[in-house]
């Protein structure tokens, strides 16, 4: 979303909700927009009012870094970070694609959203993120529970990956990603 087409008719009452998903612990999060002509306001992240729609009391960020993506079809992931993360669109509009990478009955169980600025989600951790931007500039914030490291270990999965079969709106091949990203393993042969 950005503010050209922000309609306060669409967020008129409504109030923060918080959806469990298939993957546990992660959550798909409505925020509330108000605003005007001039634009809009919101709180991306209120504890108090999240905790208090089932969110996790424990998580307590420590950092909070943002991600500009400049152009449409910038795909990043599929990396599972070692701590939380609570992430917010600031503008613009994505796609996001998480696969539960814990040892489990769920491991490779996957969710997809798209996501604008009224919407947040909450990925524990162990679960791999990613995402792709569908428009041009993309203002992605995410607040964590630990503080980023080079020796941080990360568990990596190929975007591309042929038992996620993920159905990214823009086709990997017109995508925009890094030769890191694209270099990532298959879900078959990690080692958890």
């Amino acid at each position: 979303m950005g503010f050209d087409n922000y309609d306060p008719a669409l967020y008129e009452n409504r109030e923060i909700q918080i959806k469990k998903t298939r993957i546990p612990g992660l959550l798909f999060i409505d925020l509330v927009l108000n605003g005007d002509e001039r634009g809009w306001f919101k709180e991306s992240f209120q504890k108090e009012k999240l905790v208090d729609q089932g969110f996790p009391q424990e998580f307590e960020p420590v950092q909070l870094s943002v991600s500009a993506n400049k152009y449409k079809g910038v795909t990043r992931g599929i990396h599972a970070e070692p701590w939380d993360k609570f992430i917010s669109i600031q503008s613009g509009k994505i796609f996001v694609a998480i696969v539960d990478l814990r040892k489990g009955k769920t491991f490779g169980e996957k969710e997809t959203f798209e996501m604008d600025a009224s919407q947040a989600i909450f990925v524990p951790q162990g679960c791999g993120n990613s995402f792709q931007t569908l428009v041009d500039d993309v203002l992605y914030t995410y607040h964590v529970n630990k503080h980023w490291s080079p020796e941080a270990k990360y568990t990596l999965v190929n975007l591309a990956d042929p038992d996620l079969n993920i159905n990214w709106p823009i086709p990997l091949g017109e995508a925009i990603i890094s030769d890191k990203d694209k270099g990532h393993p298959f879900l078959k042969d990690l080692k958890i």
